[in-house]
């Protein structure tokens, strides 16, 4: 395992993450609970030690099965979560959905007291406001409040979170995180959807402020197991964009094409699922990617990664070339990514 800085802060962090969410909600087909304890468990024995969750993936259970899977091993590991929506005054919906915010200084208190219940901790090492916009990012009393709550012990560092989906505004809003706050960001991002890196990332390099990835492997295009055949039970996650079956098969006959392009040229030595991670993990600024582990063979094959055949800086640039020329391709479907 790879160990980084995650610029901005005093913290030190597995280059491989793990998001709680896969296992403490139900949304990628993970349901059973003591499974999801088990992966996180063994995940921290392989090495990774930054878990990333937020207060409302399932209503706060998400945070309590890190606690249950991890709590005794509290101080090994790097603890992140989330807050910003009302999960108090908003009850969950079926599905994946959004709840109303809450941007005040006391909601993000009251926020912060019940995750730090749930976690079973005395602090939250870093914490992020979940899916802002710019209004948030330039709001100075609840940054104020921030810093009020890092001072007393209770979070160690901050920064902003950017989503659900995956959208152009948010170039700006991670600029304004980075430039405006000093503060690390999360975005969307990987090897077939660049859109957000290719602005920000320089921008954290620039300032010395550290990004995470999320999605590195593009809802599952990178990890090696899609073909057109593939399905998925009703309510999971990775069906978002079965808008229509004709939308759901133009997609990823686009995707599958580019994938079989990286497995012709880029394989030797790695795995595609460990490619991806390579290419994200790229930018001296990108502390830490999470890609989305919901099984064993997933996470050990993500885990051996850092003993696999390094990306080259010859390959890197014909990755790049490739993604610039769409791979031949005269479509592009491939970019509203959820999470």
């Amino acid at each position: 395992m790879d160990y980084r800085q995650l610029l901005g802060t005093d913290l030190r962090v597995s280059a491989l993450g793990f998001g709680v969410w896969t296992v403490g909600t139900t949304w990628w087909g993970v349901k059973d609970e003591a499974l999801g304890v088990r992966l996180l468990q063994q995940a921290l024995d392989l090495g990774v030690t930054f878990f990333d969750t937020a207060d409302t993936y399932a209503s706060g259970n998400a945070e309590e099965i890190l606690r249950r899977a991890l709590g005794d091993r509290r101080d090994e590991i790097v603890i992140a979560t989330k807050f910003g929506y009302d999960i108090y005054n908003h009850p969950e919906r079926p599905g994946q959905q959004e709840r109303p915010h809450d941007w005040s200084p006391q909601y993000m208190r009251k926020a912060l007291e019940g995750s730090l219940r749930r976690l079973g901790t005395d602090r939250v090492d870093y914490y992020q406001l979940h899916n802002c916009r710019l209004d948030a990012i330039r709001r100075d009393d609840l940054w104020a409040e921030l810093e009020r709550a890092k001072d007393e012990g209770l979070v160690r560092a901050y920064g902003t979170a950017l989503g659900p989906a995956l959208n152009e505004r948010q170039i700006e809003e991670g600029v304004a995180s980075v430039e405006e706050r000093r503060a690390p960001t999360q975005i969307i991002y990987n090897l077939l959807e660049q859109v957000l890196g290719e602005k920000i990332l320089p921008v954290a390099e620039r300032e010395g402020v550290g990004v995470m990835a999320r999605v590195p492997h593009a809802s599952g295009l990178l990890e090696g197991f899609m073909t057109l055949d593939t399905k998925f039970e009703p309510g999971d996650h990775r069906n978002w964009r079965l808008t229509t079956n004709e939308r759901r098969k133009a997609w990823m006959e686009d995707g599958l094409k580019k994938v079989d392009v990286l497995r012709e040229r880029f394989l030797e030595g790695r795995t595609l699922g460990q490619l991806a991670i390579q290419w994200a993990l790229r930018s001296p600024a990108m502390a830490s990617v999470l890609p989305n582990i919901y099984d064993e063979a997933g996470l050990r094959d993500y885990a051996a990664t850092f003993g696999a055949r390094p990306l080259t800086d010859a390959e890197f640039t014909e990755i790049q070339s490739l993604y610039a020329d769409n791979f031949g391709l005269t479509t592009n479907l491939v970019g509203e990514t959820i999470r």
